[in-house]
């Protein structure tokens, strides 16, 4: 009998397989973040994280094309390998690490966590998620009897919010309140209070937001069942900042915008956002709020004048 590779369940890749996608990541990022070329690491990065690392290193070939003057190698040690069982592709699992970027002492101790996805036997694995959390935020992962990571579906019931529900209710939360499942903290309720007060910052300035939901693809979300029950996963949402000046005025772009931007300011500038998050999310039946964002990276990956 024929045992099709695609459809046995097996670890996504092997101790030694993880250490070295962490090696290569790191590897290419250095070289990318040295010489500010994303055509370096263009081949590791992926997803919401690659979105966000290749629009930055394009904006700054262009604001210093000579390069990164202040640039300081990324170390990234220690690593914890949470590797789940899978059948198919694509394949993924989390490297939680420390990094030399931080004070290895006290709050300030952070670890930082690296979602590696690889899409098919003959690819290579790609990073597609980080997020830089304090060692108080990384929660324990429940394992199978051998030892692996338990992944959570996208359209599973046993946690308070699906993982492929995560970035619409987000989004939805954002621009109205609702669902009020979100833990009160800097990615939410301070979030949206941040955005208002931009709205009224400058009189005469109209500041728009559009959220948009992204759940699919190289963008889709990612998790590990918790020792709660509960989940820790990674999703992406897009956004866009539309500012619109009144007549004989200007929104104004930083240098890293104007980089990426096409078209001219005449009166309004709109931003294309990346959000990518990581969430604790309760197990299903529990007392509301539910879902907490834990940490958030984003960053701007094109703009348009007009």
């Amino acid at each position: 009998m024929t045992v099709h590779g695609e459809l046995e369940v097996v670890p996504a890749a092997t101790t030694t397989e993880a250490a070295q996608a962490l090696d290569d990541f790191t590897d290419a990022y250095n070289a990318a973040d040295r010489a500010y070329d994303p055509a370096l690491d263009a081949a590791q990065v992926t997803g919401a994280l690659g979105a966000i690392n290749q629009a930055g290193l394009k904006a700054r070939s262009v604001t210093s094309p000579r390069g990164n003057s202040q640039h300081r190698s990324l170390e990234l040690t220690d690593a914890k390998f949470h590797v789940p069982k899978k059948a198919g592709w694509p394949r993924w699992f989390l490297a939680d690490t420390d990094s030399n970027r931080d004070v290895d002492s006290g709050d300030r101790d952070s670890r930082w966590l690296v979602v590696f996805v690889k899409t098919g036997s003959d690819a290579q694995w790609e990073a597609s998620y980080l997020a830089i959390l304090s060692r108080n935020e990384v929660p324990r992962f429940r394992t199978d009897q051998d030892g692996y990571a338990l992944p959570v579906g996208t359209e599973s019931d046993e946690t308070a919010v699906a993982p492929d529900q995560l970035s619409k209710e987000y989004a939805s939360y954002l621009r109205s309140g609702k669902p009020e499942r979100f833990v009160a903290g800097e990615a939410t309720s301070e979030w949206r209070e941040r955005r208002e007060q931009k709205k009224t910052r400058r009189s005469g300035v109209v500041t728009e937001f559009v959220d948009q939901p992204l759940n699919s693809g190289q963008f889709a979300p990612l998790g590990l069942v918790t020792d709660d029950g509960g989940a820790l996963v990674f999703f992406s949402m897009r956004y866009y900042e539309r500012q619109t000046a009144p007549a004989g005025y200007r929104p104004k772009a930083s240098p890293d915008e104007k980089a990426l931007m096409t078209g001219e300011i005449k009166n309004t500038l709109t931003k294309e956002w990346m959000s990518s998050q990581a969430a604790k999310v309760a197990p299903r039946g529990g007392s509301e709020p539910s879902v907490a964002i834990v940490g958030r990276l984003q960053g701007v990956t094109s703009a348009k004048g007009s």
